[in-house]
């Protein structure tokens, strides 16, 4: 299959500022053909002093980019000052937006966000705000309340609009800072009927029962025929080893989810994306070597993904990233230096896959990048 792809530059970062580090970005094509592109900026990858939500915007498919603005100012809570870590947008049927924020409790900006000894995080909270003139100005932040689950809640990607109307919210379930209890990792999505009024009801979209396997980073997308389908960064904590890419589908909303499958593709992914030919399109970094931004399809509803159908879109160094580990630190120590990754896609008008990711030579200096990819018709 012959994809032919452009792309470039959303944001370079700024030496010596707190734009320094951009990594984790998020993408919304609206309805009328602005590219909406969201990222964390910061002085250092490890810094929580300085992170905070930049949001800029191209009407010209990505020729020109606005420069970053911050639109939302964070908010203190129960009296704790904090940061707004990462968001990520979502427009609805009526074209207003809504953006789904992660905040972080910078009471001591010295804290590192994880507690390395006990692999907690820092209090992290789901806060929303809107905006109905195309992502120009947004509302006060409001909470998304995640009273149930008394941990910290780091979210995963954007809102969803199910097929039944719902909108979902999805985040992470990880453990207090200082809990020395063994962390039981889970992935939720939490539910609302009234556009974000109220979240009554959820669904745990994977747990290994052993609580050996972490499925981590789930990006899930709702495909065009309703189904859910959710892609997973898989981490085998015994053999300190990394999994392929897992997936599993619901078909009633996110209400259950069919038997967990391994993909066979190595790496961390994007939610997927319908090509206009019908098949499904996997984003993903592959670290098993230098890495690099890789995308394959799928023509039987994600069940195979052949090596054949693979494009690599972006590689910048020439050296792998990964280490030899021992245990859940060596992990996070791993992570760290990352200087390529978090892909997120969204569709284009023409059918064309834009996909936006964190790149650069080391760490601490990470751009933002673009790509558009397109796909031929099957068998071209």
């Amino acid at each position: 299959m012959t994809m032919p792809y452009t792309g470039g530059i959303v944001f370079a970062f700024e030496e010596g500022t707190d734009r320094q580090n951009c990594a984790f970005p998020g993408i919304c094509v609206t309805g009328d053909g602005r590219w909406l592109c969201s990222f964390r900026a910061a002085p250092r990858k490890s810094a929580m002093a300085g992170q905070h939500v930049a949001l800029t915007w191209s009407d010209d498919n990505g020729r020109t980019w606005r420069d970053p603005v911050r639109p939302f100012p964070p908010p203190s809570v129960d009296g704790k000052p904090g940061s707004l870590r990462t968001g990520y947008i979502t427009e609805r049927e009526d074209g207003s937006f809504v953006a789904v924020l992660c905040w972080v409790d910078g009471s001591d900006p010295t804290l590192p966000f994880l507690n390395e000894e006990t692999e907690g995080l820092l209090d992290t909270r789901t806060f929303a705000s809107r905006s109905h003139d195309r992502g120009e100005t947004w509302s006060t932040v409001k909470p998304i309340p995640t009273d149930a689950f008394p941990v910290p809640t780091p979210i995963t990607g954007p809102l969803l609009l199910l097929g039944n109307g719902d909108l979902a919210c999805q985040f992470e379930l990880n453990k207090h800072y200082d809990d020395p209890a063994p962390w039981r990792h889970k992935p939720v999505l939490m539910f609302s009927p009234d556009y974000g009024r109220t979240w009554p009801d959820h669904s745990v979209a994977s747990d290994d029962p052993d609580g050996h396997v972490f499925f981590w980073d789930q990006r899930p997308a709702v495909l065009p025929d309703g189904r859910i389908l959710d892609f997973f960064w898989t981490y085998d904590t015994q053999r300190a080893e990394y999994l392929n890419i897992h997936a599993r589908e619901s078909r009633d909303d996110g209400r259950s989810w069919s038997p967990m499958r391994d993909t066979g593709v190595p790496g961390q992914p994007a939610a997927p994306v319908m090509l206009r030919n019908g098949d499904i399109a996997m984003v993903y970094v592959d670290r098993t070597r230098a890495p690099v931004i890789s995308m394959r399809t799928s023509a039987d509803g994600g069940l195979t993904w052949p090596p054949s159908t693979e494009l690599a879109i972006y590689q910048s160094v020439d050296r792998s990233q990964n280490v030899d580990k021992r245990d859940m630190n060596d992990a996070w120590s791993e992570m760290s230096k990352f200087s390529i990754g978090l892909p997120a896609t969204a569709t284009l008008p023409n059918g064309d896959v834009l996909v936006v990711f964190y790149a650069g030579d080391d760490a601490d200096r990470t751009s933002i990048r673009w790509a558009q990819v397109q796909a031929s018709p099957r068998h071209a």
